[in-house]
């Protein structure tokens, strides 16, 4: 609420009474002054930051208490005096002392008691008079003394009064800016005149309320009630507490104060009184002005404002709103002139501008410092060969399978070198994410036609963009080995192998990601789950379903992937005679004779009948006999339970060797995605009965859990802690909190590859089936004046 963003505040008192006092005292208003006092103890050494505090809080504290001394209701009094004092916080808490920032938070909780007390008084004048302008109020001092005496309490601690909390803030201060630069001595004078006309709000205030003015009748109090009064009357009370027993709370404020240097050889206290001196003199001072600006005003704050006067003032909302109309009709000739809607031209366009900018700092940086090693071994520089030819293979490709299998292979070219360079839990990492996009990109080219469309480049325009890549792939090299012989300090990664130790792990990057720098695995695993819920999302027209589609849906009894038949109106293919309902005599016998399946003859109305009975897997029962593949249903049989095995190890042991809980859900991931090349989207649905979006939200729970934990037995949120039990025959067990953090991490990972699988995978596989036998999926349509709605 710093000017010229104040103007929202005032415009905040039209909530009822005790939702001001809750905004104007407490909550909303103190964000920014909060935001200042974390900044200043790390900016305040800065060249602009204390000239821009002391400009920003000087503005906004004289402004807001000029505008208050005119005012005629009581509340928007209030609310311009907030302003005000919002401006004095800020002044304190972001000058960057420690005796200052120390005096900011004590008038912090100063300014809490006494202003919620006045707003409550203000609410309960309001609720018994039916007013709240000073103008018609009168004998108020006389009918409800103790509400007066609350009043004049909250008052005088606000207007800076001896042994009151918000003198006993203020006092610091003074004494602390006494001892500084020039720019100290200007905030001591700013303060000075920004108390001096809180005084005189302050009795405005209070003589405006309670006060009996000649010629105006006394305000009758039609439903006093005591009780009433309790709340303002102990707020109130506490502001003259408070500043009496300030040192109380002194060690308290002092914990964040101390971040702060200090100027002043002996650190200051808080306390409702520091004797005589000179800081005693300047509050006499702001006091005595304040009297002086009652005085001469007392004209100005009777007479009404001349329409002419009004006219020539300035008004911050009304310049906030030319301000934002002129910014949109900028914005919108800038988009007439730049939106042509083309990509390659916003592409074109975003690299020429990191081209200008790259290049200018590279040739403004020279000469550099730049020790270049072409490779550690050779085999590194026969894999960024194979790259560098794989990405020229994708460029020039005109079928989609194949640019997407060369960029996989750039992909396992990076792991490879992550691989030779001793990374071993990147390169597994980057195998593990490539091979599940590789997958996942198949499938979706099902519905995409096999080469790309369009009409073929100019050879100008491919020029262009060969010139273009050229220049900013250069760029981006020679920047990046620039960059790497800029550095000057140690690098902060030479700590993390001591810090991996202390969180007790050997493996430094699941290490970093689950304890170190758990917050940030926090928001990823957190985009993970909202861009996989947003781009399967596409895949369903009409509804998301909630779980994989199982045997025991009706939809089963139609073959998965039959091949379209060759009239249109036959419908779905039938099976050869004697070969049971879907499954080919061949293919049963094989099956069979693998121990694979167990074929139960129904001899029921002479027809024999192919069901499955207990077996493993179930695509002789779904895939149309065409498409089953006997060798990869024996591969899947074998390995299934063997990689969930391994993911599971690769949870639990990536905390000392290459693992962890993303490549580990990674692994299960794969496992699953088998199991849906071989049997389609039944047998993954009875692979993973449960629905993909429960076992994210379990991770989710568990990843947030484990960091709420921390907070709750620690000091902060996902703060690692160890658990050593003993187990019998086993001996002593050492279990991490962050092992627990990772298991949501895996869950996450699964759940996501899970509804992956359902989206590109099931729900594609049902959209291909339906339009195959004739059944295209429909889509609702919005209704129009030909539909009837």
């Amino acid at each position: 609420a710093l000017v010229p963003f104040h103007f929202w505040l005032p415009g905040a008192m039209a909530a009822p009474t005790p939702v001001s006092a809750y905004l104007h005292a407490a909550a909303m208003v103190k964000a920014g002054v909060f935001l200042v006092a974390r900044l200043a103890p790390g900016f305040a050494e800065t060249a602009p930051w204390k000239p821009t505090i002391l400009v920003l809080g000087t503005l906004t504290m004289l402004l807001g208490a000029s505008r208050a001394l005119r005012q005629h209701d009581l509340k928007l009094l209030l609310a311009y005096g907030t302003v005000s004092q919002l401006g004095l916080l800020t002044l304190l808490v972001g000058q960057g002392s420690r005796d200052v920032l120390l005096a900011g938070l004590g008038l912090l909780l100063a300014h809490a008691l006494y202003k919620s007390a006045l707003f409550l008084t203000v609410g309960i004048i309001d609720h018994d008079t039916g007013t709240r302008d000073l103008r018609v109020l009168s004998g108020l001092g006389r009918t409800r003394r103790r509400l007066a005496v609350i009043a004049g309490l909250a008052a005088a601690s606000m207007a800076g009064v001896p042994l009151f909390a918000g003198f006993a803030a203020k006092e610091t201060a003074l004494d602390a800016l006494l001892h500084g630069d020039a720019l100290d001595v200007a905030t001591l004078v700013a303060i000075v005149l920004g108390v001096a006309l809180t005084a005189a709000y302050a009795w405005r205030f209070w003589w405006g309320a309670f006060a009996t003015k000649d010629g105006v009748p006394d305000r009758r109090c039609d439903h006093a009630d005591p009780h009433i009064e309790l709340a303002p009357g102990l707020l109130a009370a506490g502001g003259l507490v408070l500043g009496i027993g300030f040192s109380a709370l002194d060690a308290l404020l002092a914990r964040h104060a101390d971040l702060a240097p200090s100027t002043l050889e002996k650190p200051l206290h808080l306390a409702g009184w520091h004797g005589f001196g000179v800081p005693l003199g300047l509050s006499v001072l702001a006091l005595a002005l304040g009297a002086l600006v009652v005085v001469v005003g007392r004209r100005l704050a009777g007479r009404p404002i001349p329409a002419e006067e009004t006219r020539r003032t300035i008004d911050a909302r009304d310049s906030y709103v030319v301000l934002v109309r002129a910014t949109e009709r900028l914005s919108v000739a800038a988009a007439r002139a730049t939106q042509s809607g083309s990509l390659p031209v916003y592409l074109m366009t975003i690299l020429f501008v990191f081209a200008a900018a790259t290049a200018t700092t590279l040739i403004t940086g020279a000469p550099w410092n730049v020790e270049l090693r072409v490779w550690d071994e050779p085999a590194q520089g026969a894999i960024g060969l194979l790259i560098v030819a794989a990405t020229v293979l994708t460029l020039r490709s005109r079928r989609r399978l194949k640019a997407v299998v060369l960029s996989g292979v750039v992909g396992y070219g990076v792991a490879t070198l992550f691989a030779l360079q001793g990374a071993p839990d990147l390169a597994l990492t980057q195998f593990l994410v490539e091979t599940v996009t590789l997958v996942v990109v198949v499938l979706v080219l099902r519905r995409l036609p096999s080469h790309f469309t369009g009409t073929v480049s100019s050879k100008r325009r491919r020029r262009v963009h060969l010139l273009t890549g050229v220049v900013v792939g250069t760029l981006m090299a020679v920047l990046t080995v620039v960059a790497a012989g800029a550095r000057e300090a140690a690098p902060v990664s030479e700590l993390f192998a001591a810090a991996s130790k202390l969180a007790g792990g050997e493996n430094i990057v699941n290490v970093t990601l689950v304890d170190l720098r758990a917050w940030d695995t926090m928001g990823e695993i957190a985009v993970l789950v909202v861009a996989a819920t947003g781009v399967t999302s596409l895949l369903f027209l009409r509804r998301r379903t909630r779980a994989m589609p199982r045997l025991s849906d009706p939809s089963a009894d139609s073959p998965v992937w039959a091949m379209a038949p060759a009239d249109p109106g036959a419908g779905p293919p039938r099976a050869r005679p004697g070969a049971g309902s879907r499954t080919d005599p061949s293919v049963a016998a094989v099956a069979a004779s693998a121990g694979l399946l167990n074929v139960v003859q129904n001899q029921a109305g002479g027809a024999g009948t192919a069901r499955r009975a207990e077996q493993w897997l179930v695509a002789e029962n779904t895939l149309a006999p065409e498409r089953r593949s006997i060798l990869l249903e024996v591969v899947v049989r074998l390995i299934f339970h063997t990689v969930l095995v391994l993911s599971v190890y690769l949870l639990w042991a990536g905390h000392d060797v290459p693992g962890g809980g993303f490549a580990g859900g990674l692994v299960a991931g794969l496992a699953f995605t088998i199991r849906y090349l071989a049997g389609g989207r039944y047998e993954l649905g009875e692979a993973a009965p449960v629905g993909a979006g429960l076992v994210i939200g379990l991770g989710l729970v568990i990843a947030v859990g484990t960091g709420l934990a921390g907070a709750v037995v620690g000091d902060a949120v996902l703060q690692g802690g160890s658990w050593k039990p003993e187990i019998p025959l086993l001996g002593p067990l050492k279990l991490y909190s962050s092992t627990l953090f990772d298991v949501g991490v895996y869950l996450v990972v699964v759940g996501v590859v899970l509804d992956v699988l359902r989206s590109f995978g099931s729900e594609i596989d049902r959209q291909v089936d339906e339009e195959t036998h004739g059944r295209r999926p429909t889509v609702q349509a919005a209704p129009t004046q030909d539909t009837p709605s």
